[in-house]
């Protein structure tokens, strides 16, 4: 699989976080964020599957900055 320049993740993909991530960096529990998803509040997720529920990091960013205006 291709790499980008800095070689941390394939090209053209974009960063998935773990809930738990996104969490800890939002200062909320992974309850809190669970219950955001629920309610269709929150930053915008993918399912990877049935209990995989991922964020890309520029979606996350994109959120916070919706919420601050």
């Amino acid at each position: 699989m291709k790499k980008n320049e800095t070689g941390s993740e394939p090209a053209g993909l974009p960063k998935l976080l773990t809930s738990t991530t996104v969490a800890k960096a939002l200062g909320v529990t992974p309850s809190t964020l669970s219950r955001w998803r629920a309610e269709g509040k929150g930053p915008r997720v993918y399912w990877l599957g049935e209990a995989s529920p991922r964020y890309r990091e520029d979606d996350v960013i994109e959120w916070l900055e919706r919420m601050a205006a």
